[in-house]
Parts: C-alpha cells; structure tokens; sequence
C-alpha cells in the first residue's frame, strides 16, 4: 500500500523545471515573430492580400458579366419612349426569351447605323470588361422581340395594329409618343411574315426611327434567301433587359407589356427558312 501511494504521489508532483527547454511546445525560440516583424515585412503581406482580394474581385465581375448579366448604354432614339439615349440598362442572361421582351443582340449583319457611343479608354475598358462599367459596344442593339419562332406576324389589321397568330397587339402603352402626346402608328411598312426555326422577329418602340426586323425584309445575301436576315439568330441574343438602372431618377423595371400575354403558340411548326411577304417601303 506504501508502495502504491508513493507512486501516486511521484505522478502528482511537479515536473522538473528544467524539462521545459526539451518540450517543443514551450519552446520559445520556435514561436512565432509575428510581433517582431518589421514594416516592410507587413506591408509585403498587406499588398499580398489585396491583391488576392482584387484578383478574386474580378474573377468573380467577369463571371458574373459573362454568364449572369451586364450594363449597356443606349446609343439610339429607336426604343423611346421606354428607352432614352445614354439610359444604362441592366440585361440579364440567364432566362429565356419571350414575345414583348427587350433583347440585346449582336448585329447579324448591315443593321447597325447611325449614331454610336464613344470608345473607352484601355483602363475604361479593362473596368468594362470585367462588368465595373456598362458596355460601350457598337456591335450590339436593343429591341423588342414581337414574334418568336413560328410565329406569323402581320402589319396590319383594319384598325391599324400588328398582329401575332391572328391576335392584335395593343401597343399604346410602349409606343412612343411625341411631346403634345401624340401616339406613333405601329408600322407604316406592310408586312406578313412567319418567324423561321431559331430566330426572333423584333421592333423598336419609336417605330418611326428604328432599322429594325422590317427593315430588312428585302435583304439578300450569300446562302440566305430574301428576308431571312430580318430575322435575329437566337444564339445572338445576349440577353433580356430587365431594367433601367440610370439615370437613378429614371430607374424603373421594363416588365412584359400585358398585350402579349393574350397571343396564343404558332399553329403549325416553325420553318426552316422564313415566309416573307413585303413590298419595296420594307429596306428603310
């Protein structure tokens, strides 16, 4: 019993004092320095960091821009008066088009003309590029989509409006009005046509000051029949957009107008190639 309470005690008592310099966990000359860094070894670490840090930031903006969505800068007066030249739009890419949707789309060839955006400088394009700054592009347009494959769109029934599968469309509340109010005819260029496989059919909302999808109902060109590049390629589109986000006074959210909610699917499947009929007013 001696024996056993001895060699309780012996595991009780204090250890050697001298024991502690062979014990690597006490040992302090294999601490950290962190406090005996000098400055430049702290402002080496600080600029690391952010670096880090911005490098991730943008990644993370060029992510974004390609695969989520971007700013653009309207050029034109072809969208008034839902769009005013130098509004910044928000265009968002994930979702799919729809008829009375605004799109931004690349130029499928000869549409673009007219006025242009200034170019950037290189560092306001690098802050473009990675989605800081909206999109100065002059490859790109906006428009509404009005009809979608297969659709047979027509200008105009006896009281003047569009139609889509035989449905009018009433415009008049994104048609664009002159300042004594006034409202624009939806089309003084006659036209029946059905949207062809892949591709959209799309209008500016100043009708009277937009190259749009009318305007090309006579183009020809190499490998296309007549009128096919009135007709926007889906895999063009960029994007819808959903809002105006400056000027922040003008900021507002640009919804479906409810008339489209009213048109019914295309009949029949949409062709391969488009049916075109349009007379000469139809080059603009």
């Amino acid at each position: 019993m001696a024996k056993d309470g001895g060699a309780r005690r012996a595991r009780h008592s204090p250890a050697n004092p001298d024991s502690a310099q062979g014990d690597p966990d006490n040992d302090p000359s294999i601490l950290p320095t962190r406090g005996h860094q000098t400055f430049g070894q702290h402002a080496g670490a600080f600029v690391r960091e952010l670096l880090a840090v911005v490098v991730g930031a943008v990644i993370v903006a060029s992510l974004l821009r390609g695969f989520v969505g971007q700013m653009f800068i309207i050029p034109s007066i072809s969208m008034q008066n839902t769009l005013q030249v130098d509004d910044r739009v928000v265009v968002e890419k994930l979702s799919s088009l729809d008829r009375g949707q605004v799109a931004v789309f690349a130029d499928p060839g000869g549409w673009l003309a007219g006025a242009r955006p200034a170019e950037r400088g290189p560092v306001g394009r690098a802050l473009e590029f990675v989605g800081v700054l909206p999109d100065t592009s002059t490859e790109h347009l906006i428009k509404r989509v009005v009809g979608m494959p297969g659709d047979h769109v027509v200008c105009c029934d006896t009281q003047g409006r569009i139609t889509v599968n035989d449905v009018p469309l009433e415009e008049d509340s994104y048609l664009y009005r002159t300042p004594s109010g006034v409202l624009a005819d939806p089309s003084k260029i006659r036209f029946d046509v059905v949207v062809p496989a892949d591709r959209i059919f799309v209008l500016g909302d100043n009708r009277a000051a937009s190259r749009d999808s009318r305007c090309h109902l006579n183009d020809t060109g190499d490998g296309q029949v007549k009128g096919e590049n009135a007709f926007i390629p889906v895999d063009l589109v960029v994007g819808r957009a959903i809002a105006v986000a400056w000027p922040a006074g003008d900021a507002h959210r640009l919804p479906i107008p409810a008339t489209y909610a009213g048109v019914p699917a295309p009949v029949e499947p949409a062709p391969v190639r488009p049916v075109v009929q349009a007379g000469p007013e139809a080059s603009c």
